[in-house]
């Protein structure tokens, strides 16, 4: 996985200042590009990214934004909203330079470490720039690619690279096109993907799993015979559980993302949150062209050694049809024992 650091934070906030001083003399009430906000508004919101993520790993917040609020003095000019951005970006670098490697907080999209707040405030501020700069008529501004080919491989795990990292960083999140590629209507990047050797897990939200059940991708590339139809049933769990207040990030379903190609070859993970025992079930499929490569192997060691370390957790259990003999060898080559069978079916256990 690709180290954002406190440098990374400093380059992007240089190159977006610069840009932005260039036009700090127009009319930033106008609408940012393809945003609801204005470009005032949307220079606020890169103020307050920065601060908030500098908070969050300052306190490691473990659930929630810390309860604040960046806002700019009424009469503030654009040249003061550069200022804003300048100084909370050094907050964020400030932070993340002396953050410890297993400090971790709570993001939307996933509980971070610093190289993770860093890689989301680099976002931040590229993004909103292109959007600040596209509303002031300005459509040719580019950070050059090394720094869009680096958070695309610290936040976007699931997206194919291509040969111009800022082109595909700007389709990623819904600001373009790309040859043969529609501009998406859903996507986020993905803080803290669970890792093993050959594949990732992206932990599926209600958002994306809303657009699974509605028959989308979920903003995922998905090899050519997926998504498969328990992927699409484990998200129609995941916008229930959301509707009723029931859902808790991290236990629901994952896709897995072969690392070779960023492809999307299968879903895995857990039926609903721990229950009063401690317990949770577990669940996977593999699209029929991935199988037989060992992915549901690693996924599975992957993410029940996640699971194994929440707390809570005493006992993983996954029930397996008789007849699936490739399952069978895949829940016990993790460590799963027989705990039982009935109906065509057997139970098994870790602890």
């Amino acid at each position: 996985m690709t180290i954002i650091g406190s440098q990374d934070v400093d380059t992007a906030v240089s190159l977006c200042t610069k840009a932005l001083q260039e036009v700090a003399h127009l009319d930033w009430t106008v609408p940012a590009a393809g945003l609801e906000w204005n470009c005032y508004d949307t220079a606020v919101h890169v103020a307050e990214d920065f601060t908030a993520y500098a908070a969050q790993l300052t306190v490691r917040a473990s659930e929630g934004y810390v309860p604040l609020e960046v806002r700019a003095d009424e009469g503030t000019t654009p040249d003061g909203l550069i200022q804003m951005i300048t100084a909370s970006g050094g907050f964020l670098s400030a932070v993340t330079a002396v953050a410890r490697p297993d400090d971790r907080a709570w993001h939307p999209y996933g509980n971070a470490d610093a190289t993770g707040f860093a890689a989301m405030g680099v976002v931040e501020v590229l993004l909103h720039t292109h959007d600040i700069l596209g509303g002031l008529g300005v459509h040719d501004w580019e950070p050059g690619p090394e720094l869009p080919a680096r958070v695309l491989d610290r936040l976007f795990p699931h997206i194919p690279r291509g040969t111009d990292a800022w082109r595909t960083l700007l389709w990623a999140t819904g600001r373009g096109e790309l040859p043969g590629l529609a501009r998406k209507t859903v996507w986020r990047w993905y803080a803290d993907p669970v890792a093993a050797e050959r594949v990732l897990l992206c932990p599926v939200l209600p958002a994306v799993a809303a657009d699974l059940v509605a028959g989308g991708a979920g903003g995922f590339d998905w090899a050519a015979d997926g998504p498969a139809d328990g992927t699409r049933r484990a998200a129609g769990s995941v916008v229930k559980a959301h509707e009723e207040g029931r859902y808790r990030r991290g236990w629901g379903p994952y896709v897995i993302v072969r690392a070779s190609d960023r492809r999307a070859i299968g879903g895995m993970g857990f039926h609903g949150v721990p229950d009063a025992d401690g317990r949770a079930e577990m669940g996977y499929d593999l699209v029929p062209s991935a199988r037989g490569n060992g992915y549901a192997t690693e996924a599975l060691k992957a993410l029940t050694g996640w699971a194994l370390r929440q707390p809570g957790l005493t006992l993983l259990t996954a029930t397996i049809d008789e007849d699936n003999a490739a399952s069978h060898a895949v829940v016990r080559r993790v460590g799963f024992t027989e705990a039982g069978s009935g109906e065509g079916t057997i139970r098994y256990a870790l602890r």
